[in-house]
């Protein structure tokens, strides 16, 4: 049996800290947040912070399973 992974859409909000160099990255979705120097630093701590949320608290899969 080959398991797939599925795709998911999720938002990431990013923003400068005031007085800071920091942005931070947050997702809505799951209340993950976190930060980075770059733009591209947040998000990749934030889709790293995203993984580890999801794997602690799984999605339900939804609809009927196929046997």
């Amino acid at each position: 049996m080959i398991m797939r992974k599925k795709s998911t859409n999720l938002t990431a909000v990013i923003y400068p800290v005031a007085d800071s160099n920091w942005l931070v990255a947050q997702n809505p979705e799951t209340g993950t947040t976190t930060q980075g120097k770059t733009f591209e630093e947040a998000l990749v701590n934030l889709k790293e912070a995203t993984e580890l949320y999801f794997s602690e608290f799984p999605l339900a899969l939804k609809g009927r399973t196929i046997s």
